[in-house]
């Protein structure tokens, strides 16, 4: 059987598909891996389809002061049962022989404010480092911003290069990553109405992160702290490690009512031969994947191609997870509350259904849950 736990950050309250980010969390039991909940066609879901109401002060505004404190939501997408728990019990309701897969992004400090040679505010929003001293970005509050413009910030003059769609090629005066690691501030989500300060710059990352390239967190795994690790391994749970830089785009709402013919924004991950041989293994002992978050599931089931087992090496990839997928890796996921109408919230009911998602969000409401990451 196929679970799901949506869980939320410290600095929020979430649903939890067995992983996320440390305030709250629930966990949900989804379908059997390979098949998938389809209420309809995909001609037929639209965006309104995955709203739901949430009161402004459910949504968390800063963390707990343990990562591991969070509730926790169980629910099982076949009984479309619930049950109240806490992410410290997460040992006992994993079985030895299963396999923790966590994102090891590091989340870059993305946010850059400067100002154009009018003197006009601009702030620079990191999307991905590219060669040297060059990087693709949103420029927000770009009105007459122009290719070969210099926007003055703390490190110096950065030039705009040139425009692909919604993002401008800037050329910074040092090497693009250590530039933003100096002068970048924390990208806190949107729906945090609060300055990021410099606790944020630890607890808006996991344990484990260590590859950067990321611009917004894989908050499902802000709930893991040292002694929850522990008591897993002494469990007999594994864990292994994949890439996937989240982007921008994560917080990106979709245009279209119809989510026929919808594309997702483009992000690149990484599976080494190792995470596939740990994945190998835990099948062949009757184990479980575990998917700790929205990113390693997305990664997983890109790099699936049609197999239980996942392929490994580097790609991007713009899969659009909802309500008729079928999941082919992933038996177990954890994850936090996300927005309403979003794609995230799409993926969580096409693993554990939208009805039975919709309705565990209503019980975390009423339950007054803590929201998002």
């Amino acid at each position: 059987m196929a679970e799901l736990v949506d869980a939320v950050d410290s600095k929020s309250t979430g649903l939890a598909h067995l992983g996320s980010t440390p305030s709250e969390a629930t966990n949900a039991a989804g379908a059997a891996r390979g098949c998938h909940y389809s209420e309809w066609g995909v001609n037929e879901l639209r965006r309104s389809d995955f709203d739901y109401a949430l009161p402004a002060e459910l949504i968390a505004q800063s963390p707990l002061s343990r990562r591991s404190a969070s509730r926790l939501l169980l629910l099982d997408g076949q009984t479309a049962q619930w049950q109240d728990r806490h992410i410290e019990e997460l040992p006992v309701l994993l079985h030895a022989g299963d396999l923790l897969v966590l994102n090891d992004t590091r989340v870059l400090p993305a946010r850059l404010p400067a100002r154009k040679p009018s003197g006009g505010r601009v702030e620079i929003f990191l999307e991905r480092i590219l060669d040297g001293p060059r990087a693709l970005a949103q420029l927000r509050d770009s009105k007459a911003v122009a290719v070969g413009m210099a926007l003055h910030s703390a490190g110096g003059a950065v030039k705009i290069i040139a425009r692909h769609g919604e993002h401008w090629q800037i050329e910074l005066p040092a090497d693009a990553l250590d530039f933003f690691e100096r002068y970048g501030q924390v990208p806190l989500p949107p729906y945090i109405r609060r300055a990021p300060d410099e606790r944020d710059r630890d607890r808006y990352q996991s344990l484990w992160a260590s590859v950067p390239g990321a611009v917004a967190a894989p908050t499902a795994s802000l709930h893991f702290d040292e002694a929850l690790l522990a008591a897993l391994q002494a469990r007999g749970i594994e864990r292994t490690w994949l890439t996937l830089h989240v982007g921008a785009g994560t917080f990106a709402p979709l245009r279209a009512e119809q989510l026929d013919g919808e594309r997702l924004h483009a992000e690149r991950y990484s599976l080494s031969e190792a995470t596939v041989g740990a994945i190998e293994r835990t099948r062949a002992r009757g184990g479980r994947v575990v998917a700790i978050g929205t990113t390693v599931a997305r990664a997983l089931e890109s790099a699936a191609q049609g197999s239980s087992i996942p392929v490994p090496g580097a790609a991007e990839t713009t899969l659009f997870i909802h309500p008729e997928f079928r999941f082919l890796v992933t038996d177990v996921l954890l994850t936090n509350f996300h927005l309403p109408q979003s794609t995230l919230l799409m993926l969580v009911s096409a693993f554990a259904g939208r009805q039975n998602v919709l309705a565990a969000y209503r019980h975390a409401i009423e339950e007054r849950y803590r929201f998002f990451s």
